[in-house]
Parts: C-alpha cells; sequence; structure tokens
C-alpha cells in the first residue's frame, strides 16, 4: 500500500467504527483519539489528553486507576493484553467495553494502541439469554415434577390408536412400562366390545373436527384385574414429532362401583317399597274379592240347584249366569288393578302431575278407608302440581302415608274418623299433606320416626316410613312429620317442581 500518502491513512483510522486512544508507553498519558472514541465519550481529542483512569473510567474498584495501568503496562511487557473495561463519558454515562492494548513501536516513540468498542448492549442480551435459559430450564423441571406427580395419564395415540407417548401416570394406571406402551395398540388394553368402540369412536370424532371428546371405558390389566377409566380425547398437532389424539384420563374404578352400588340399592329400594305396599294392601283386597267371589259360587250353586231339580228356566238360568259373571269380572278387575299397579317398572324421573299419582292411589286408598269406616277427603291444587319424581314409587309413599293414617284413625269415634288429603304447588315445590286426628306424635321418641325402628302398630315391621324418607330424599324432596291442631299428625313431603312449567 506504498501508493496511499499519509493523509490517506489518517482518513482510514478516522473512518474506524472500532474506538480508538493511543497511550504513551512509559507515562501511560493519552496522545490521541480517534473520531469513535470522541464520540463515544462525549471528548475532543484535546479534552482527553490532560483525562487519567478517575477521570474517564467508573468508580467501580475494578476499575481503579492501577488496574488500568497494569493493563497497559501488561501490553508493553508482553505486546497485548485483553480487558473488559467501563469508561466514563463526558455526560457521567458509563459505558461497558470490551478493550485490547497492544504494544506499537513508532518511529519517535513506543506507544501502546487501545482499542475498544461498546458491548453492554451485548452484555444484557447475554444477561436476557442466560435468564431465559435459566427460566426455560426451571419450567421443563417444574413440568416434569408436575407430569410425574399428576394422577392424570396422558397419551398420545395415532389414527390407529397406537401409542406414540406416554406418561409416566399413563404408565402406573395402566401397569406397563412407558417403553412397552409406546407402539402398542390402546384399544387392545380396553374390554373388548363397548369399552373399544367408546375409544375408537372418540378417535374417529376428534379425526373428523368433532372437538374434545369425554369418554369412559374399562380397561383389562391382568386376567383377574379390571378398572375403569374417564376422561378426554382431542386432536393435536406440535409440529411433526407429536401429533394425533391426546388422551387425558384417570383412574374413576370407585366411582364406579358407587354408582353400581347405588344402582343395587336403587332396586333393592324399589323392591321394599312394591312389596310393602302389597302387604299393605293384602288384606284390603282380599276382603274385596272375598264378597264377589262369594255372591258369584251363591249364584253359580243356586243356578246348578235349579237345573238339578228340573225347576229353573232358561231366563233364569241365564239370569244366574250372568250374575255370577258381573262378580267374578268384578273379582278379575280388582286383581288387575293390583297387578298394573305393583308390577309397573318405570323407576326412571318424569314429569309428572301429583293430582294424578293421587287420583291412582284413591282407589286403594278407598278400599282400605271403607274396611275401617273412615271417610277420606281428597283436596287437590286448581292448579297443574306438575313435579320431578319417580311416578310409580311417589304412588307409595302416598298409600304409606294414608294406610298409617287410615289405620290410626279406625281407632278413634266414627265421628272423627276423617282423614285429608291435600295437593299444593309453590314456585318450587309440589307439595302433599297426609292430615289425620289421632294421638299425634309426641309417644314416638325424638328422631325415630323415620329410622324403620321405631312401629306403634301390632302388625307392623316399621319400615314403611323409613322406606317413604329414603324414597322422597333420593328423589331430591322432604318428608317431614308434625302435630295437627288440636290434636293429630300432619305428613308432609314435598318433590322437585317443573323447572319449565
Amino acid at each position: 500500500m506504498s501508493d496511499l500518502a499519509p493523509s490517506d491513512y489518517e482518513r482510514l483510522v478516522e473512518s474506524l467504527r472500532y474506538c480508538v486512544l493511543v497511550h504513551d508507553a512509559a507515562t501511560k498519558d493519552i496522545l490521541w483519539a480517534n473520531r469513535a472514541a470522541s464520540e463515544l465519550l462525549e471528548f475532543t481529542v484535546e479534552e482527553l489528553k490532560p483525562l487519567k483512569a478517575p477521570d474517564m473510567s467508573s468508580p467501580a474498584k475494578r476499575y481503579r486507576r492501577s488496574v488500568g495501568r497494569r493493563w497497559l503496562q501488561e501490553a508493553v511487557d508482553n505486546g497485548a493484553a485483553v480487558i473488559e473495561w467501563a469508561y466514563r463519558a463526558k455526560s457521567g454515562r458509563e459505558v461497558l467495553t470490551e478493550a485490547i492494548a497492544i504494544r506499537v513501536e513508532l518511529s519517535a516513540r513506543t506507544v501502546v494502541m487501545v482499542q475498544f468498542r461498546d458491548i453492554e448492549q451485548e452484555t444484557s442480551m447475554r444477561r436476557d439469554l442466560t435468564r431465559t435459559e435459566a427460566d426455560l430450564t426451571r419450567t421443563e423441571a417444574r413440568l416434569a415434577a408436575f407430569l410425574r406427580n399428576m394422577a392424570e395419564g396422558i397419551l398420545v395415540l395415532d389414527d390407529d390408536s397406537r401409542i406414540t407417548y406416554a406418561s409416566e401416570a399413563a404408565s402406573d394406571l395402566l401397569k406397563v412400562p412407558v417403553a412397552s406402551l409406546v407402539g402398542e395398540r390402546f384399544t387392545e388394553f380396553c374390554r373388548a366390545g363397548q369399552s373399544r368402540e367408546s375409544v375408537r369412536r372418540a378417535l374417529r370424532l376428534t379425526t373428523a373436527g368433532g372437538g374434545s371428546q369425554s369418554l369412559r371405558y374399562e380397561v383389562e390389566l391382568t386376567a383377574e384385574e379390571r378398572r375403569w377409566h374417564a376422561g378426554s380425547c382431542q386432536h393435536i398437532g406440535i409440529e411433526n414429532d407429536l401429533s394425533g389424539h391426546l388422551l387425558l384420563f384417570h383412574d374413576v374404578t370407585e366411582h364406579v362401583r358407587t354408582e353400581q352400588e347405588h344402582e343395587r340399592d336403587s332396586q333393592y329400594l324399589n323392591y321394599l317399597a312394591r312389596y310393602n305396599a302389597m302387604g299393605d294392601m293384602a288384606m284390603a283386597i282380599a276382603h274385596e274379592l272375598a264378597q264377589p267371589l262369594a255372591a258369584a259360587t251363591n249364584f253359580i250353586a243356586g243356578t246348578q240347584s235349579r237345573l238339578d231339580d228340573g225347576r229353573s228356566g232358561h231366563d233364569e238360568v241365564s239370569w244366574g249366569l250372568g250374575e255370577a259373571r258381573k262378580q267374578i269380572d268384578r273379582a278379575n278387575q280388582i286383581v288387575r288393578s293390583l297387578r298394573e299397579y305393583v308390577t309397573q317398572l318405570e323407576e326412571s324421573q318424569q314429569i309428572v302431575d301429583l293430582n294424578d299419582i293421587v287420583d291412582e292411589c284413591a282407589y286403594f286408598i278407598d278400599i282400605r278407608a271403607r274396611q275401617r269406616g273412615v271417610h277420606v277427603e281428597y283436596l287437590r291444587a286448581q292448579d297443574t302440581v306438575a313435579v320431578v319424581c319417580e311416578r310409580v314409587l311417589t304412588g307409595q309413599v302416598i298409600l304409606n302415608l294414608c294406610f298409617n293414617a287410615i289405620d290410626e284413625m279406625a281407632e278413634w269415634p266414627a265421628a272423627d274418623r276423617i282423614v285429608t288429603v291435600r295437593t299444593d304447588i309453590t314456585e318450587t315445590e309440589g307439595v302433599v299433606r297426609v292430615e289425620d286426628h289421632g294421638k299425634g306424635l309426641s309417644h314416638i321418641p325424638d328422631g325415630r320416626i323415620f329410622d324403620g325402628a321405631f312401629t306403634s302398630k301390632s302388625t307392623g315391621h316399621g319400615i314403611g316410613l323409613a322406606l317413604s324418607h329414603r324414597i322422597i330424599s333420593r328423589q331430591g324432596g322432604t318428608l317431614s312429620a308434625r302435630e295437627n291442631d288440636p290434636h293429630g299428625a300432619v305428613f308432609t313431603f314435598t318433590l322437585p317442581a317443573d323447572p319449565n312449567r
């Protein structure tokens, strides 16, 4: 580069983006600065020349003058030295720099040329990056701990239900190591039939864009052990290495067993309630059947006698047989009514008018009342008493309460033998009240009226009120008892009103 003039070298140096300071090797005084250094430090060359380290460096201990001179001297002795130095600009702003000092032999003297650049932004970025990496590491550790300790299992399945990812919790729930799960078809773990089809259907729906699908299925862990799982399935796509169907599931075996026990309990409760009602109605029906059957027997016997002695004409025989047929039809109607009522199998809740249930029960209530010489008043609400209930079981509660009231009043003088059945409706519930004017409730120990352990009847078994209480409570209603005025008892039950009325 011999064709460059001295002024060209000066112009090149002035154009450098790197900052340059030139120090005397012996005294360490500043001899010269390029434009980049002057602009960064906000001093002119003339202003820089008399400055010492305390005048243009950070006051921090690590940037004191002795440290700076030792660094420059190291460059003089060894040819070069590198340091991170915090300069202080004329305005007081501190600038963190990366600086390298190089010994240069000039024709007139030996100097130390210091080249430095602002690294504040880079340092800040490094700190941010380090902090971000630390945050990511911490988040990853927390997420891993969370996944290890969560009870819900996580599986990723492909469209063929093969497992492409399994969490530790999923491994624990299926009792298979994670490594052995991957690649297996998940439906093979499910019990054949409805459980497998439930999983396949969820996969089909999520593939078709059906959003999240809830499902419950039974898995066969061993030949002897089966468990129930419930969860949700949705389609996911995370870049290219994790896509398919995300299945989140947890063990609900105990919940399912509780449901099954509740169902068995409900069936047993229904069984007890029906046959309790049959027992209460048996004597009344027997009495009702005795009359038409006896009459039919007499009509047939009389007709047979007339036929035997030849005294009877065709019209008399026809009349006798016709009357006998009427009595037998009446007996059949009584038996049919009993059978239809007791053998109904409906158990599902529905919207029912309590007035209709009272009307259905009135036939049996009146039979019992006639036998005991009791008058029953029916005071039905004018409006429809629409409630949500199980029709047959609710009717059995009405029968039980009315039978108890009739039996109680049968022991009182004829003029007092009155039982009242009322229906009513409020904004939130339907109400049935059965009132008598007997001895009341004072003779019953507190808290034992609905526990199944108390009865005042000589032939009672004490479960009628307990069953009634359970039937009403199970349907979200209440059954209570209080004293009547001036004497007697009032039994009241409520059921949730139809919310759409």
